[in-house]
């Protein structure tokens, strides 16, 4: 079972072809019995590629992972809702789910529907549990999150710290802004035109799948002696 790592932004945007695209990629894990590893919140794009990956029988294999601080303010009513399976709890995650940034207080609670969750003290420990689940890292539309930690994959695989395939998941153009100053930098002399080939791009799920299954390990990256102690295990 291949375990792919996702991220992507905790609310819904502005264009619904975000969430169409989570959907999408999410009922496509499904299918072919991937594993999803991925923030561990129920809302906005999260919640969407987390529940397409459960499936509509609640079969499929999700793993998020969320610092205890997200979560602690509303575990009692994640609770209500795995005890609870109305169609009213129903109703409160879908809308839960499509959330807008300016509305989002940065907590999410824990349910059953999304998907096993870990709980863990902080982000640096949710991030390095997210790269140990994981055979490939995807980055959908997000904020300043989701920026970061494809950024920090990108840089650990340029520094041979792993050797996992990263992909942009371009939704709508999404990305091109930062798909132009990758290539700015190559040009101005920054990154390597061989690491500029770390990061290979999408545009729709059934393309996410094909980059993964055909990802190439980039020539060029440092072949740098990592120390056990401190190193990130992948």
């Amino acid at each position: 079972m291949r375990s792919v790592c996702v991220y992507c932004g905790s609310s819904a945007g502005r264009n619904g072809v975000y969430s169409q695209g989570a959907h999408d990629l999410g009922a496509l894990f499904h299918k072919m019995g991937w594993q999803l590893v991925y923030g561990g919140g129920t809302t906005g794009l999260m919640g969407e590629v987390a529940k397409a990956t459960m499936g509509p029988r609640y079969d499929g294999h999700v793993h998020g992972i969320i610092p205890s601080a997200l979560v602690a303010k509303e575990r009692h009513n994640a609770a209500d809702n795995d005890n609870d399976n109305s169609s009213i709890k129903s109703a409160e995650l879908e809308e839960q789910m499509k959330i807008d940034v300016d509305d989002h207080k940065g907590s999410t609670p824990i349910s059953w529907k999304f998907g096993r969750t870990t709980v863990v003290n902080d982000m640096h420990s949710r991030k390095r549990l997210m790269a140990n689940e994981s055979d490939a890292f995807v980055a959908m539309p997000g904020g300043y999150g989701t920026f970061e930690e494809i950024m920090e994959c990108i840089t650990w695989s340029q520094l041979g710290i792993h050797n996992k395939p990263v992909i942009i998941f371009n939704l709508n153009g999404f990305y091109d802004a930062l798909l132009e100053f990758i290539n700015h930098s190559i040009k101005e002399g920054f990154i390597s035109k061989s690491n500029g080939d770390i990061v290979q791009v999408a545009h729709t799920a059934e393309e996410v799948v094909q980059k993964i299954e055909q990802y190439q390990i980039p020539e060029g990256r440092f072949n740098l002696k990592w120390e056990d102690e401190g190193k990130p295990t992948l």
